[in-house]
């Protein structure tokens, strides 16, 4: 089975073919000439999932599924959230959305967060959303060099290590986007 994964983040998509089981093609939006970036512009996590996901079906005809990830701070109101990577800017970079974070909690003794993944799939005429969340808590400084955007000040629940330093393939078990990927290959299987 192929299908178009609504990104361009080549991160993201090696993260995602590497949790899916090679029964499923993940087609990036390179391959269907999907060069735009497709913009974010819902409220939600859950809002850009889909509206990534209706982009290229509606303009491309392809069944699909996108994702939509966030970092979820409770001492800051579930900042950065549906922001998280423009956090920082638009430009999106890693290092100053970090920094921004690190700065904001400062020496707020409360480091609780969450990570979220929401997966929307457009197949045969409709749409079905997939989420997966994470607990952990945020660092006081940058640990570690694997994994990408907020790794390296996130520890996840029952760890002492950061997304960062773990294993690729530790992350990939635990991570939000491998719930939301499981709950979307069960369904794919159905």
């Amino acid at each position: 089975m192929k299908l178009v994964f609504a990104s361009n983040n080549k991160n993201k998509i090696k993260e995602i073919q590497n949790l899916l089981p090679d029964i499923i093609e993940v087609v990036s939006l390179e391959a269907i000439g999907c060069h735009e970036d497709i913009a974010e512009t819902a409220d939600t996590i859950e809002g850009n999932a889909k509206l990534k996901a209706d982009y290229v079906t509606q303009k491309y005809g392809y069944a699909c599924f996108a994702d939509d990830s966030g970092l979820e701070v409770m001492a800051l109101n579930h900042a950065p959230g549906v922001i998280s990577a423009r956090y920082a800017g638009p430009e999106r970079n890693d290092n100053a959305n970090m920094d921004r974070v690190l700065k904001e909690l400062d020496n707020n003794p409360n480091r609780a967060a969450q990570f979220k993944t929401v997966i929307a799939l457009n197949l045969d005429g409709n749409q079905h959303l997939f989420t997966g969340t994470i607990q952990g808590n945020i660092t006081t400084e940058k640990l570690g060099n694997q994994g990408f955007g907020y790794d390296p000040i996130f520890i996840p629940e029952h760890f002492t290590e950061t997304f960062a330093q773990l294993p690729f393939t530790e992350k990939n078990k635990i991570s939000h986007r491998a719930k939301a990927i499981a709950q979307l290959i069960a369904f794919l299987k159905k």
